[in-house]
């Protein structure tokens, strides 16, 4: 492998039964992902830019086992209830994200929710101009639980604890659909946010196992000599990230990105499959109609 780029040995066979119309796609399930930034310690580290939280997933995982990502994961269709909210309105991401005013909020709920059940971080406070500090403790851990095993609702959990969700701790990324040939397809908002004051991340997922602060220089780098595997989102969005100096550049950038979804197109030229993300030139893959590995 020349690179760290995730590759299922499946995709040909299914690439070829989409082709020939024997595959019908899923429907991709709405989801939503963070990087959760931070500004390295000047008196522990040089200023090279943020560092972006990212976590390793199982290799016994069935989706991408063994591949570098982000906190993040399915919206719960309770992620559609009132639930309390700071921040721009619902409107407001509904025209951002171009999607219904339930779907956006959903979303970000789902974006917020994640992130506090895979990372331990919470971007939510007492009031609109707030933020809970340590959410560290055997209360918050029972909470977290109940998230993760949908006993609980986030707008309940937020209800029992008095707390507002901050979407405008939030920025929109990017977003990627995941190829129609997949047997489990995703419609990923990825989004940036600081880890806010007071708070530390920690493994809490149990789909992961390692977490790691990194530049994402150095991330893409590894990746590059094929040490960290990664889903071509994942690099993408790592490569985006490396020209800003601090985590509040970025997320001030997210207001002007471009939402439009990335979606690999598969193609038949001159006898082999061609697996191509549009604007994404380094992860075409030309596939031989007989089944050959990937070039």
């Amino acid at each position: 492998m020349a690179n760290g780029q995730w590759y299922p040995p499946e995709w040909p066979d299914r690439i070829r039964a989409l082709a020939e119309g024997s595959l019908t796609p899923v429907a991709p399930r709405r989801a939503a992902t963070v990087m959760l930034l931070k500004d390295p310690n000047p008196a522990q580290e040089a200023p090279t830019g943020p560092l972006v939280h990212m976590l390793r997933r199982r290799t016994s995982m069935a989706f991408a086992g063994g591949a570098y990502a982000y906190p993040g994961g399915g919206v719960d269709p309770r992620d559609e209830h009132e639930i309390r909210w700071a921040g721009p309105t619902r409107a407001w991401w509904s025209s951002r994200l171009g999607v219904e005013e339930a779907t956006a909020q959903a979303i970000v709920c789902a974006a917020v929710r994640e992130t506090y059940e895979e990372a331990g971080v919470l971007l939510a406070g007492p009031t609109e101009d707030t933020v809970v500090g340590d959410t560290t403790g055997d209360d918050w851990e029972a909470d977290r639980a109940a998230l993760v095993a949908r006993d609980l609702s986030f707008a309940e959990f937020l209800d029992r604890r008095g707390l507002v969700l901050r979407s405008d701790l939030l920025g929109a990324w990017t977003r990627w659909i995941t190829p129609e040939f997949e047997p489990r397809r995703y419609d990923t908002w990825f989004f940036v946010a600081a880890l806010p004051e007071g708070q530390r991340t920690r493994n809490a997922s149990t789909e992961a196992d390692r977490t790691v602060w990194i530049h994402p220089s150095e991330a893409a780098a590894a990746y590059d000599k094929g040490e960290l595997l990664m889903m071509p989102p994942t690099i993408a969005t790592l490569r985006q990230l490396t020209p800003y100096d601090t985590a509040a550049e970025a997320l001030a950038a997210a207001q002007d990105r471009d939402l439009t979804p990335v979606l690999a197109q598969a193609t038949l030229v001159n006898g082999e499959i061609v697996l191509a993300w549009p604007g994404h030139d380094e992860f075409t893959k030309h596939i031989p109609t007989a089944g050959e590995a990937p070039a």
